[in-house]
Protein backbone atom coordinates (compact mmCIF):
# COMPACT_ATOMS: atom_id res chain seq x y z
CA UNK A 1 0.00 0.00 0.00
CA UNK A 2 1.40 3.12 -1.15
CA UNK A 3 1.79 6.37 1.54
CA UNK A 4 -0.85 8.20 -0.32
CA UNK A 5 -3.66 5.04 -0.10
CA UNK A 6 -2.09 4.26 3.53
CA UNK A 7 -3.27 7.97 4.29
CA UNK A 8 -6.51 7.84 2.61
CA UNK A 9 -7.18 4.71 4.34
CA UNK A 10 -6.89 6.95 7.24
CA UNK A 11 -9.08 9.55 5.83
CA UNK A 12 -12.33 7.46 4.95
CA UNK A 13 -12.05 5.85 8.31
CA UNK A 14 -11.86 8.11 10.37
CA UNK A 15 -14.51 10.58 8.68
CA UNK A 16 -16.82 8.38 6.54
CA UNK A 17 -19.27 5.88 7.80
CA UNK A 18 -19.04 2.65 6.76
CA UNK A 19 -21.37 1.15 3.98
CA UNK A 20 -23.29 -1.73 5.20
CA UNK A 21 -26.53 -2.76 6.18
CA UNK A 22 -26.89 -0.87 9.14
CA UNK A 23 -25.57 3.12 9.70
CA UNK A 24 -23.31 3.27 12.07
CA UNK A 25 -23.14 5.86 14.63
CA UNK A 26 -23.47 9.64 13.90
CA UNK A 27 -20.71 11.84 13.74
CA UNK A 28 -22.43 14.37 15.23
CA UNK A 29 -20.89 14.93 18.86
CA UNK A 30 -24.56 16.60 19.98
CA UNK A 31 -26.24 13.23 19.57
CA UNK A 32 -28.18 13.85 16.66
CA UNK A 33 -29.44 11.23 14.19
CA UNK A 34 -31.63 12.11 11.68
CA UNK A 35 -30.72 13.19 8.46
CA UNK A 36 -32.23 16.50 8.80
CA UNK A 37 -29.99 16.61 12.06
CA UNK A 38 -26.60 16.15 10.37
CA UNK A 39 -27.69 18.32 7.62
CA UNK A 40 -28.10 20.97 10.54
CA UNK A 41 -25.12 20.75 12.42
CA UNK A 42 -22.87 20.01 9.08
CA UNK A 43 -23.81 23.76 8.09
CA UNK A 44 -23.69 25.53 11.49
CA UNK A 45 -20.23 23.91 12.69
CA UNK A 46 -18.95 24.81 9.02
CA UNK A 47 -20.05 28.38 9.31
CA UNK A 48 -18.86 28.69 13.03
CA UNK A 49 -15.66 27.21 11.76
CA UNK A 50 -15.23 29.66 8.77
CA UNK A 51 -16.55 32.54 10.66
CA UNK A 52 -13.67 31.88 13.08
CA UNK A 53 -10.85 31.52 10.02
CA UNK A 54 -11.83 34.69 8.74
CA UNK A 55 -11.67 36.48 12.28
CA UNK A 56 -8.04 35.02 12.81
CA UNK A 57 -6.88 36.96 9.44
CA UNK A 58 -9.05 40.15 10.27
CA UNK A 59 -11.74 39.41 7.77
CA UNK A 60 -15.52 39.44 7.95
CA UNK A 61 -17.10 36.32 6.85
CA UNK A 62 -20.09 36.43 5.12
CA UNK A 63 -22.75 34.14 6.11
CA UNK A 64 -24.12 32.37 2.78
CA UNK A 65 -28.09 34.00 2.07
CA UNK A 66 -29.86 31.14 2.30
CA UNK A 67 -30.04 27.20 2.37
CA UNK A 68 -31.92 25.87 0.18
CA UNK A 69 -33.03 22.08 0.03
CA UNK A 70 -35.38 20.63 -3.32
CA UNK A 71 -36.25 17.83 -5.01
CA UNK A 72 -35.05 16.63 -8.51
CA UNK A 73 -35.29 19.75 -10.79
CA UNK A 74 -37.53 21.68 -8.70
CA UNK A 75 -34.89 23.60 -7.22
CA UNK A 76 -33.65 27.52 -7.83
CA UNK A 77 -31.78 28.51 -10.99
CA UNK A 78 -28.47 29.82 -10.50
CA UNK A 79 -27.50 33.02 -13.14
CA UNK A 80 -30.13 31.44 -15.69
CA UNK A 81 -29.32 27.96 -15.33
CA UNK A 82 -31.74 25.58 -13.74
CA UNK A 83 -30.78 23.19 -10.69
CA UNK A 84 -30.42 19.54 -11.45
CA UNK A 85 -31.18 16.18 -9.77
CA UNK A 86 -28.50 14.38 -7.79
CA UNK A 87 -26.12 17.67 -6.95
CA UNK A 88 -25.39 20.46 -4.54
CA UNK A 89 -24.07 23.90 -5.13
CA UNK A 90 -23.04 27.04 -4.16
CA UNK A 91 -24.55 30.19 -6.57
CA UNK A 92 -22.47 33.51 -6.45
CA UNK A 93 -25.37 34.65 -7.95
CA UNK A 94 -27.39 35.22 -4.45
CA UNK A 95 -24.65 33.31 -2.35
CA UNK A 96 -26.41 30.52 -1.49
CA UNK A 97 -26.02 26.78 -1.84
CA UNK A 98 -28.40 24.53 -2.53
CA UNK A 99 -28.97 20.77 -2.31
CA UNK A 100 -31.43 18.00 -3.54
CA UNK A 101 -32.49 15.97 -0.29
CA UNK A 102 -33.65 13.13 -1.67
CA UNK A 103 -30.21 12.17 -3.03
CA UNK A 104 -28.55 13.35 -0.33
CA UNK A 105 -30.85 11.58 2.08
CA UNK A 106 -30.45 8.55 -0.13
CA UNK A 107 -26.83 9.33 0.75
CA UNK A 108 -27.06 9.70 4.49
CA UNK A 109 -29.61 6.02 4.39
CA UNK A 110 -27.03 3.83 2.43
CA UNK A 111 -23.97 5.38 3.15
CA UNK A 112 -24.11 6.79 6.80
CA UNK A 113 -23.67 10.42 7.30
CA UNK A 114 -20.01 10.80 6.37
CA UNK A 115 -21.51 12.17 3.02
CA UNK A 116 -23.21 14.84 4.44
CA UNK A 117 -20.14 16.19 6.31
CA UNK A 118 -18.34 16.15 3.05
CA UNK A 119 -20.69 17.17 0.39
CA UNK A 120 -21.75 20.48 2.87
CA UNK A 121 -18.25 21.71 3.21
CA UNK A 122 -17.34 21.46 -0.32
CA UNK A 123 -20.20 23.71 -1.20
CA UNK A 124 -19.30 26.22 1.44
CA UNK A 125 -15.60 26.51 -0.07
CA UNK A 126 -16.88 27.47 -3.03
CA UNK A 127 -18.83 30.09 -0.86
CA UNK A 128 -15.55 31.08 0.43
CA UNK A 129 -13.73 31.08 -2.66
CA UNK A 130 -16.37 33.71 -3.78
CA UNK A 131 -15.71 35.98 -0.75
CA UNK A 132 -12.13 35.28 -1.26
CA UNK A 133 -12.17 36.12 -5.05
CA UNK A 134 -9.66 33.18 -5.64
CA UNK A 135 -9.27 33.66 -9.45
CA UNK A 136 -8.75 29.92 -11.26
CA UNK A 137 -8.04 29.19 -14.87
CA UNK A 138 -9.90 25.91 -14.77
CA UNK A 139 -13.19 24.54 -13.41
CA UNK A 140 -11.55 21.67 -11.99
CA UNK A 141 -8.82 23.94 -10.24
CA UNK A 142 -11.54 25.09 -7.82
CA UNK A 143 -13.59 22.16 -7.48
CA UNK A 144 -10.20 20.30 -5.72
CA UNK A 145 -9.36 23.36 -3.56
CA UNK A 146 -13.05 22.85 -2.85
CA UNK A 147 -11.87 19.62 -1.81
CA UNK A 148 -9.24 20.52 0.32
CA UNK A 149 -11.31 23.08 1.95
CA UNK A 150 -13.99 20.34 3.20
CA UNK A 151 -10.65 17.86 4.44
CA UNK A 152 -9.65 21.09 6.85
CA UNK A 153 -13.14 21.81 7.78
CA UNK A 154 -13.87 18.32 8.92
CA UNK A 155 -9.90 17.67 10.44
CA UNK A 156 -11.16 21.04 12.56
CA UNK A 157 -14.19 19.71 13.71
CA UNK A 158 -12.89 16.58 14.23
CA UNK A 159 -10.11 17.91 16.17
CA UNK A 160 -12.06 20.30 18.61
CA UNK A 161 -14.92 17.38 19.51
CA UNK A 162 -17.66 18.83 17.71
CA UNK A 163 -17.52 15.95 15.06
CA UNK A 164 -16.75 12.55 16.37
CA UNK A 165 -14.80 9.94 14.23
CA UNK A 166 -15.60 6.39 13.74
CA UNK A 167 -14.12 3.64 12.22
CA UNK A 168 -15.11 1.73 9.51
CA UNK A 169 -14.79 -0.82 6.56
CA UNK A 170 -11.51 1.04 4.10
CA UNK A 171 -11.76 -1.04 1.29
CA UNK A 172 -15.31 -0.19 0.33
CA UNK A 173 -15.10 3.37 1.43
CA UNK A 174 -11.85 3.57 -0.71
CA UNK A 175 -13.39 2.61 -3.30
CA UNK A 176 -16.53 4.76 -2.99
CA UNK A 177 -14.53 8.50 -2.90
CA UNK A 178 -12.66 6.88 -5.65
CA UNK A 179 -15.87 6.53 -7.82
CA UNK A 180 -16.94 10.26 -7.39
CA UNK A 181 -13.71 11.03 -9.44
CA UNK A 182 -13.81 11.56 -12.99
CA UNK A 183 -13.57 8.99 -15.13
CA UNK A 184 -10.93 10.59 -17.28
CA UNK A 185 -7.88 13.44 -16.63
CA UNK A 186 -9.68 15.98 -18.92
CA UNK A 187 -8.46 19.35 -17.05
CA UNK A 188 -10.19 21.72 -20.09
CA UNK A 189 -13.38 20.13 -19.15
CA UNK A 190 -15.47 23.31 -17.73
CA UNK A 191 -17.48 20.49 -15.74
CA UNK A 192 -14.49 18.40 -14.69
CA UNK A 193 -14.09 18.06 -11.30
CA UNK A 194 -10.70 15.92 -11.05
CA UNK A 195 -9.74 12.28 -11.16
CA UNK A 196 -10.42 10.34 -8.32
CA UNK A 197 -6.75 9.93 -7.12
CA UNK A 198 -6.69 14.04 -7.95
CA UNK A 199 -9.81 14.56 -5.38
CA UNK A 200 -8.59 11.88 -2.69
CA UNK A 201 -4.89 13.68 -2.75
CA UNK A 202 -6.75 17.64 -2.37
CA UNK A 203 -9.44 15.95 0.86
CA UNK A 204 -6.00 14.40 2.11
CA UNK A 205 -3.96 17.90 2.05
CA UNK A 206 -6.56 19.60 3.58
CA UNK A 207 -7.05 16.97 6.66
CA UNK A 208 -3.24 16.66 7.08
CA UNK A 209 -2.47 20.69 6.63
CA UNK A 210 -5.90 21.80 7.65
CA UNK A 211 -7.04 25.24 5.50
CA UNK A 212 -3.85 26.98 5.49
CA UNK A 213 -2.58 24.22 3.15
CA UNK A 214 -5.56 24.42 0.55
Amino acid sequence: MTPLRRALALVLVLLLAACGLSRPASMDASGADTFEGDVRTARELTEAFWKQQFSALGRTYRPITDFVPYSGKSGPNCGGQPAVPNNAFYCPDGHFIAYDQDWMESLWSEMGDGSVYLIIPHEFGHSVQAQLRSGFDLNVQAELQADCYAGGTLSSLVSSGALRAEPGDENELFLNLEAAGDPTDDWLNPSAHGTAQQRQQSFANGLNGGVGAC
